[in-house]
């Protein structure tokens, strides 16, 4: 059962936009104050990764097994960004694998491919975030070779702050 990934391509949009709106569900499930759960996520993740892919600055890549999709990647060449302190990137926004698919690769298949394509595209470094409570993201991306260089903190606006 070996894992092929691709650029995905308009006939992956159900896949993208189901894989997305459970990346989504993840992260609000994680902290529900700070990561949006819209109506309808799964068709507007599939709106926007088939506008995404149409775009020269834009990665989204698809791993398949047995023909089916079973993970993808989003990520898009970002530039420099004072607000930040961000040069010229390539930013990994999504990476995600279907339960069914972990273990067998298909995550490192798909960072690696981006890697190559960013550097394609000139980017010298690739950044992402990755949710405080999702330590085994962040152990993923460790192995790979990422290192951590900023903690977001989120405070909510409470009545006390209102004029």
């Amino acid at each position: 059962m070996s894992i092929i990934v691709r650029p995905a391509r308009a006939s992956d949009a159900d896949a993208l936009g189901r894989m997305g709106a459970a990346l989504v569900q993840q992260h609000h499930e994680f902290d529900t104050q700070r990561f949006l759960l819209p109506d309808d996520v799964e068709s507007g993740y599939r709106w926007w990764l088939s506008k995404e892919m149409k775009s020269k600055d834009a990665v989204v890549l698809v791993a398949k097994r047995e023909g089916e999709v079973v993970g993808y990647l989003y990520g898009r060449v970002e530039a420099r960004d004072w607000s930040t302190l961000r040069d010229r990137h390539g930013g990994l926004h999504d990476i995600w694998v279907d339960e069914s698919a972990r273990g067998t690769g298909a995550g490192r298949l798909l960072a690696e491919a981006a890697l190559r394509r960013f550097a394609e595209l000139g980017a010298p470094r690739v950044i992402l975030m990755s949710a405080t409570k999702n330590e085994s993201a962040q152990k993923f991306f460790a192995k790979l070779g990422w290192r951590p260089t900023m903690v977001e903190m989120t405070r909510e606006i409470s009545d006390e702050d209102s004029p």
